[in-house]
């Protein structure tokens, strides 16, 4: 944003409502030389999105909370790394991704539940870890069977290893194209594609039991 870079150059201050309508890439610019105010903005602006990728991840808020302060401290600590050429978004979770990948490879794997994640305290956390399969004009007994359909599909999806549920929590929970998916995975484009794909083999496999013939 044009305010963003003038602000920047004469040294006036900027207000509230300028660091919220400037863009990541001015942000940035403005934080690494020594804004406090804009490094305040980002952390606004990505935490909660942050968090709730992590969380899904580790499916355990404290050790989410714990991933995402220390993943605004490395952005913080590199923000001199960071290169413009890519969304900021990306860089930002590429680095979220990578520590929650990291813990997960020292953990046992586990399991997920339909209606969120145990460990969560608030309506909305439980929301943000939920995976719905259905529909809302599903009467009471298809609504039961997608539940139980559901919660067989999630704890294969836990037992998935890291890279392969990073890649599937991307693309199927937040939405991510591929190309974006493997900018914050740091790995290449066929290698997003090979990942997701084994990983709905390996669901498929997991999840024969569950197949009817009609």
């Amino acid at each position: 944003m044009f305010v963003g870079r003038v602000g920047m150059r004469t040294g006036t201050r900027l207000t509230a409502l300028d660091l919220i309508h400037s863009s990541d890439h001015d942000l940035v610019t403005l934080a690494r030389a020594g804004g406090e105010q804009a490094y305040r903005e980002l952390l606004d602006r990505y935490q909660r999105p942050v968090f709730s990728l992590v969380y899904r991840m580790v499916r355990d808020r404290e050790l989410a909370e714990d991933l995402a302060q220390e993943t605004f401290v490395k952005v913080f600590n590199r923000l001199d790394r960071y290169n413009p050429k890519y969304k900021f978004s990306s860089w930002i979770f590429k680095i979220a991704s990578n520590l929650a990948i990291d813990t997960l490879r020292r953990r046992e794997p586990v399991t997920v539940s339909m209606d969120g994640s145990r460990n969560a305290k608030t309506a909305d956390e439980s929301e943000s870890t939920r995976l719905s399969v259905a529909s809302t004009d599903e009467n009471p007994e298809e609504l039961l069977e997608a539940k139980q359909l559901g919660a067989e599909i999630e704890q294969a999806i836990g037992k998935l290893r890291p890279e392969y549920r990073t890649a599937i929590l991307l693309r199927h929970v937040e939405g991510r194209p591929y190309e974006e998916i493997a900018e914050i995975m740091d790995a290449p484009l066929g290698t997003v594609k090979t990942h997701i794909h084994r990983a709905r083999a390996e669901l498929r496999e997991m999840l024969a039991h569950l197949r009817v013939e009609g």
